[in-house]
């Protein structure tokens, strides 16, 4: 049996629901080998966000050297990274690794609006890490932050901000709709040949924390295993579909998605 192995570079979720915990919890449940970087220590839970604490530029680039050095990736997904200096290190270090299969989740905002990406790392996020990626996985707010615009409303403005994003050097550009009005929940998947609209019934519940985390890993987990971006976007859906659809209902504020639904109940 081959063994599939895939590294997160993230923030730390206390709560359980997102970052390092969700993407080790979907690594697993997708038969890939996780193993993780911890760029930010979060205190937090279902009611929000209540401590951000980086962890040093030298912790963070030995977690890198031990994983990368050693064991090595098969697909490698970045999450929070918070600051200038922690990006920079992370392009760097991945650039010296020549680490393929790299998926971006650009982290700008916890679900309960808390910031997790400083306002002066956009540059950063834009200029040396995009350009690295084999696949970028904003939402509408995340890309409105990257591009500088105000907002997205429409099916057809996703298409041209879709457009202005592999503009800043990812291979693909997958831009979650999440966050507009309607029926169904709509992502665009888009390379320099090809727009693929991605339809969904949408799911009415409040409990979604972590649902951007999962789904870029559940990407992350298909490319380890040597899919292409489309195969891997097309066996992620159903599984962030499943983990919505059977959310938990803990804590007194937004739950997290469920990372066993799919193997245990299927959507």
């Amino acid at each position: 049996m081959t063994l599939y192995k895939a590294v997160t570079i993230a923030g730390s979720d206390s709560g359980g629901g997102a970052g390092i915990q969700a993407d080790l919890k979907t690594f697993q449940e997708l038969d890939v080998y996780g193993m993780s970087v911890i760029t930010v220590l979060t205190a937090q839970n279902t009611l929000g966000v209540q401590g951000v604490y980086p962890q040093s530029l030298e912790a963070i680039e030995a977690q890198i050297d031990s994983v990368l050095s050693d064991i090595g990736s098969d697909a490698t997904k970045t999450g929070m990274l918070y600051s200038t200096e922690i990006i920079s290190l992370v392009a760097q270090k991945l650039r010296h690794y020549k680490v393929r299969n790299l998926v971006v989740d650009p982290v700008m905002y916890a679900k309960g609006g808390a910031p997790l990406l400083q306002p002066e790392a956009m540059d950063a996020l834009k200029n040396e890490l995009l350009p690295l990626a084999t696949v970028i996985t904003p939402n509408i707010p995340e890309a409105c932050g990257i591009l500088g615009i105000q907002e997205i409303t429409t099916e057809g403005e996703m298409a041209g901000v879709a457009e202005r994003l592999l503009d800043c050097g990812a291979e693909y550009v997958l831009l979650k709709g999440g966050h507009l009005s309607g029926g169904e929940s709509v992502d665009l998947l888009m390379d320099r040949n090809e727009s693929t609209y991605l339809r969904t019934p949408r799911i009415i519940t409040r409990h979604t924390h972590g649902t951007g985390c999962t789904l870029a890993a559940a990407i992350t987990a298909g490319l380890a295993k040597g899919y292409s971006v489309r195969e891997a976007v097309a066996t992620a859906k159903p599984f962030i579909t499943a983990a919505i659809t059977n959310s938990l209902a803990i804590g007194g504020g937004i739950g997290p998605t469920n990372h066993g639904a799919f193997r245990r109940v299927g959507i």
